[in-house]
């Protein structure tokens, strides 16, 4: 099986080599990922600049772009072999609730579904002292369960770790994704040339304590897998607004 590893770290990162050696029995394992940091770049393409490529060792290719990039350059020509499986990660940090929209790891996901191609998105849900040994524990077992039961076209899974010992993992949930409360605010600063600057930031957002959620998961200690559709029409509103009558001035 030719698989596909990206994430949104950075090719140095610690979690995307974790993920590589746990699967690497699994078949070919190919790793195409940002050669920077890429977090919070959501599903971005890079149309404005032309994109580097280096190979950095033997099956590792940095690249200078997106998550998405990556995926794009990969499934489109870049490998010799269309993968047959996309994985994502293991992020540094938590992707839950509205969090997929604005995570280069998901997107890597959305992308390789977009593609037709199953894609998984990982990532550990703590910010320092990161447990990539529970992660990786579990990864092979999440991996052939979603080889087993193939879900269906335009889904995809997002998986959420949490950051605890192996022996403390309670199980695994499949769960909905949460709704976080967001505390942004934007702070200005003046640089030595007295010209202002921003910084987007804010305290830790907080969650809503719902059932069945990614967030109350995770909370009590359970993994946390949210199957994800990227079929974004909504019917209802479809089929409502198509019988409203609409006034057109000539």
């Amino acid at each position: 099986m030719e698989i596909l590893i990206t994430n949104d770290d950075g090719i140095r990162a610690e979690g995307i080599g974790v993920l590589a050696r746990t699967i690497a029995h699994m078949g070919k394992i190919t790793v195409v990922a940002p050669l920077d940091q890429q977090s919070a770049t959501s599903h971005a393409i890079t149309l404005h600049n032309p994109l580097r490529i280096e190979e950095t060792e033997p099956g590792w290719r940095s690249v200078s772009g997106t998550p998405t990039d990556c995926v794009l350059l990969s499934v489109n020509g870049l490998l010799e072999k269309r993968p047959e499986m996309v994985l994502s990660g293991i992020n540094h940090g938590p992707n839950l609730g509205a969090d997929v929209t604005y995570s280069g790891t998901v997107a890597a996901a959305i992308e390789g579904t977009l593609l037709g191609v199953p894609s998984i998105a990982f990532s550990l849900a703590g910010r320092s002292e990161l447990r990539f040994d529970t992660a990786a524990h579990y990864v092979p077992t999440i991996v052939n369960k979603f080889l087993e039961n193939r879900p269906p076209a335009m889904t995809y899974w997002n998986v959420n770790f949490p950051n605890i010992p192996i022996e403390e993992i309670r199980g695994i949930r499949v769960t909905e994704l949460g709704h976080r409360a967001y505390q942004d605010i934007v702070l200005e600063r003046i640089d030595p040339r007295g010209k202002p600057y921003y910084w987007i930031g804010g305290d830790e957002p907080t969650y809503e304590p719902e059932e069945g959620t990614d967030f109350e998961a995770i909370e009590k200690g359970f993994i946390s897998i949210t199957p994800l559709r990227l079929e974004l029409n909504d019917h209802d509103s479809i089929e409502e607004m198509s019988n409203w009558e609409w006034e057109i001035q000539p």
